[in-house]
């Protein structure tokens, strides 16, 4: 295992693919069959506060984690295909876009003329 590798490794996993109408708890009974779930997060969106359906999950050990992996990558939770992997560190994400919804100047008759 090389370096990089190590430190993508742990026991924090990414989860995408998570039916819109599940919970946290959905989340965490079904990783629970791979071994001791430590938390699990939804991320959800801010203005509508629904579920962007994807999250992260902590196993207690790296090997349940990868156990979590084996289990639920590709396959289906109410309809839809999970994608489980190793959570990235957040300084190995490349950096976010600025701009988007909220910044920068539209033009308009905001200027002052």
């Amino acid at each position: 295992m090389d370096s990089q590798q190590a430190s993508v490794q742990g026991n924090k996993l990414y989860v995408g693919g998570i039916p819109y109408r599940s919970t946290e708890d959905d989340l965490k009974k079904a990783f629970s069959e791979a071994g001791n779930v430590v938390s699990a997060s939804i991320i959800s969106d801010r203005m509508t506060g629904r579920s962007r359906g994807f999250g992260f999950v902590e196993m207690a050990t790296e090997a349940e984690a990868q156990a979590a992996i084996d289990r639920w990558d590709g396959k289906d939770l109410d309809g839809r295909t999970l994608s489980v992997s190793f959570a990235r560190p957040q300084g190995d994400r490349p950096p976010r876009r600025e701009g988007g919804f909220g910044g920068g100047d539209r033009g308009g008759f905001s200027r002052g003329y």
